[in-house]
C-alpha cells in the first residue's frame, strides 16, 4: 500500500488552506450568503454577523458556543436618602428580567442577558444616599439600574430618579422616576400641606398612594425561589410631637417617616429609600437609603468566579429547579466557566 507523506501543504493560487496557517473561510455579508447555490455541510464567515455559519440543508445557522449562558438577573440601585424634617427618598431604580416578573415602573420583563464564560463582568452595588442625596447606580454587565432619588426639605421639590423622591413641606412637587435606560420605577409624592412631606416613590406604585405621606410599595420577585419583596419607597416625617403621625414606608424596605424623631434608614439590599426626619425645631435627621443588590439565576453547569473585591453567595433554585443562584454582596468583576 503506498502512503502520502509531507511535511507541510502549502497556499497556491488554487486553494486558501495549509495546514500551518489558519483556516479562512469564504466571507459573505448576509445578502451574499443568501445568493449562493448551497448544499448541506458549505461553511462561510457572515460579515453581518461577525460570525462563522453553516449550511443545514435548509437553512444558515450560526455555531452554537459551549462558552454561550444565558442569565437572569434582579438589579437594584441604592435607595435615595430621606430629607431632615422633610420628605422620604426613592427607591433605586428595579430591572427584573425573570421568568414574567414586571420591572418597576410598570415595565414589562426584561431579556435576560446571553453572556460568554471566561469573560469578566462588572458588578457594582449601589450604596444608598444620605440625608438628601441620590442613591448610587448598580451596575451588571451592561445593566444599569439608577439610585432612588432623593427626598427634600421645606418648598423643595422631590429629587429624580430611579423612582423619585417625596418634595417636601409646604409648596413642592414630587421628584420624577426616570424613564432611560429604562422605565424603572415611580414618582414621588410632592407635599399636601406646609407641614409634612411627600412619600418617595417605589418600584411597585407611586409615593403616597396609600396616602400622601406614605412611601410607595415595591415589588415581589421570585428569582431566589421564594418570593421577596424589595423597592419600597420612604415615608414622609414632618410636625409634630407625638409618634402618632409617624407615616410608613412602602412595603420592601422603605425606611419610616418620622414626626418627632429622625428617620429610619431604607433596608439593606432592598434598594428602599430612607425616610424622612421630624420638623419640630431642631430639625431630626432623614434616614439613608438602603444599598441596592444584583442577583443572577443561571445554568447549574456554570461555576462563578469572583475577582476584583467583588463576592457573593450562591445557592440552588427551589421549585425543583436546578438553576444556580448568585446573590452578589459586594462589588468587582464576576466570570464564569463551564463545568467539564
Amino acid at each position: 500500500m503506498s502512503e502520502l507523506k509531507t511535511n507541510k501543504i502549502s497556499t497556491n493560487d488554487q486553494n486558501n488552506v495549509a495546514i500551518d496557517n489558519a483556516l479562512g473561510l469564504k466571507s459573505y455579508d448576509t445578502t451574499g450568503r443568501n445568493a449562493l447555490t448551497s448544499v448541506a455541510g458549505d461553511m462561510i464567515y457572515n460579515t453581518t454577523e461577525s460570525k462563522p455559519e453553516f449550511y443545514d440543508g435548509t437553512a444558515w445557522q450560526s455555531f452554537a458556543s459551549i462558552a454561550d449562558l444565558t442569565v437572569q438577573y434582579l438589579v437594584i440601585a441604592g435607595g435615595g436618602g430621606g430629607a431632615a424634617g422633610g420628605a422620604g427618598g426613592g427607591a433605586g431604580g428595579y430591572r427584573n428580567s425573570y421568568a414574567s416578573e414586571t420591572t418597576g415602573g410598570g415595565g414589562s420583563t426584561e431579556t435576560p442577558l446571553s453572556l460568554t464564560a471566561s469573560t469578566s463582568y462588572t458588578v457594582t452595588i449601589g450604596a444608598g444616599g444620605g440625608q438628601s442625596v441620590v442613591g448610587n447606580d448598580t451596575v451588571f454587565s451592561t445593566i444599569t439600574s439608577k439610585g432612588g432619588g432623593d427626598g427634600n426639605g421645606h418648598n423643595t421639590n422631590g429629587g429624580t430618579g430611579g423612582s423619585g423622591g417625596g418634595g417636601g413641606h409646604g409648596s413642592s412637587s414630587g421628584g420624577a422616576a426616570l424613564t432611560s435606560p429604562v422605565v424603572m420605577g415611580f414618582a414621588g409624592a410632592g407635599a399636601t400641606n406646609g407641614s409634612v412631606g411627600g412619600g418617595g416613590g417605589g418600584a411597585g406604585e407611586a409615593g403616597g398612594t396609600d396616602g400622601n405621606s406614605q412611601g410607595g410599595d415595591g415589588l415581589a420577585s421570585s428569582i431566589t425561589g421564594s418570593a421577596v419583596t424589595r423597592g419600597g419607597g420612604g415615608g414622609a416625617g414632618g410636625d409634630g410631637t407625638t409618634s402618632s403621625g409617624n407615616h410608613s414606608g412602602g412595603t420592601g424596605g422603605g425606611g419610616t417617616g418620622k414626626m418627632n424623631a429622625a428617620g429610619t434608614a431604607g433596608t439593606a439590599a432592598t434598594g428602599g429609600g430612607g425616610g424622612g426626619g421630624g420638623f419640630n425645631p431642631p430639625l431630626q435627621n432623614g434616614g439613608a437609603g438602603g444599598s441596592g443588590t444584583i442577583i443572577l439565576r443561571y445554568p447549574f453547569d456554570y461555576e462563578i468566579t469572583f475577582s476584583g473585591g467583588a463576592a457573593g453567595t450562591t445557592t440552588f433554585g427551589g421549585n425543583d429547579s436546578l438553576d444556580k443562584i448568585t446573590t452578589i454582596t459586594s462589588s468587582g468583576t464576576i466570570s464564569w466557566s463551564l463545568i467539564e
